[in-house]
């Protein structure tokens, strides 16, 4: 596929205004505070995963309206100081799979927390979680309880991805002032939310993420998971108005305006999926609602000849080494 999109020179300008509900802070301050008032933690268990170098555990925390969802914990095998700990968000249509299935960071030295997205899982990988909340909208998750955003899957998952956070910190030998949120593409998104929506979080580390720049993603591109939501609205004409409307409290432009933490961004420029001018919409207006004096450390990696899958291994190193860098262990 040949690039599509903006080319380079446009993309590291591109800053486009993107709406946001006038009751966007306080929606998430809202939800974020209802499932706060219970505690995080609902069950710890070792898990046997037959490696030797890393320990594992199976952990369910209380995600939004308490519901349980469940995580892979995993660090390196004998170590009982406090690490720094990242937080790991996956991709659409992928669960928490098996323990021994991501260990990069354990193996790197951090802890790390895999966090299964509730509902979804069973298209690229298998998961454990339900979601048990129904509402009006399409068959595909991302068109789920579209047509209001107190009903919107989203809202549900990003709470989720909030409250993995909360129940990593309640975990032993983590040290709370030194969590990373990390995932690509929807997991990318989560992350990307997370750092809007907590202020102390050590770092950011997202590629090609999901749901920024919404508006212009779902004119521009027909790929899942983007694409499902044009073919609702090709069946569902009169929907238009309703699910803009709700796109815009999940907006990553708009969680990336409020983020603080030292970020690094990865895109693929011939990516069809996440369209890259969507993910430099949010990089190019990082920290820009925040105030600081200085704003915080940021990088963008491009991969001009790739598309969804970006720089695989290649980004993997930059990411350890860049994390590294801002995040002395």
């Amino acid at each position: 596929m040949p690039r599509f999109d903006l080319p380079p020179d446009q993309l590291r300008q591109y800053a486009p205004a993107v709406a946001e509900p006038a009751d966007f802070d306080n929606f998430w301050h809202t939800t974020l505070a209802d499932a706060a008032a219970r505690p995080a933690l609902l069950d710890v268990r070792p898990e046997r995963t037959d490696l030797r170098l890393v320990d594992s555990w199976d952990v369910t925390f209380a995600g939004f309206a308490g519901d349980p969802v469940r995580a892979w914990y995993t660090r390196p095998a004998g170590v009982d100081a406090p690490l720094a700990t990242v937080v790991e968000y996956v991709g659409y249509g992928r669960g928490r799979g098996l323990p021994h299935e991501r260990l990069t960071w354990p193996v790197a030295g951090y802890a790390h927390l895999l966090m299964d997205s509730r509902g979804q899982a069973g298209q690229y990988g298998v998961g454990d979680t339900p979601d048990p909340h129904g509402a009006p909208g399409g068959p595909w998750p991302v068109t789920w309880g579209i047509l209001r955003p107190q009903d919107y899957y989203y809202r549900r998952l990003i709470t989720d991805a909030v409250r993995a956070v909360d129940a990593v910190r309640a975990l032993p030998g983590v040290d709370p002032t030194r969590i990373v949120a990390a995932g690509n593409s929807q997991g990318g998104g989560l992350a990307l939310a997370v750092a809007g929506l907590i202020d102390d979080l050590a770092a950011l580390l997202t590629t090609a993420p999901f749901l920024c720049h919404v508006q212009r993603a779902i004119e521009l591109t027909d790929a899942s998971p983007y694409g499902e939501i044009a073919q609702y609205l090709a069946v569902h004409r009169e929907a238009e108005e309703a699910v803009r409307r709700t796109l815009s409290y999940v907006d990553g432009v708009a969680f990336a305006r409020r983020a603080s933490a030292p970020a690094q961004f990865g895109i693929g420029l011939r990516d069809t999926v996440c369209p890259p001018s969507t993910g430099f919409a949010a990089y190019n207006q990082y920290a820009a609602a925040t105030g600081c004096s200085e704003p915080p450390v940021r990088e963008m990696h491009i991969y001009p000849f790739n598309g969804h899958e970006g720089g695989e291994a290649v980004h993997v190193r930059r990411q350890l080494r860049w994390l590294a860098s801002v995040l002395p262990r």
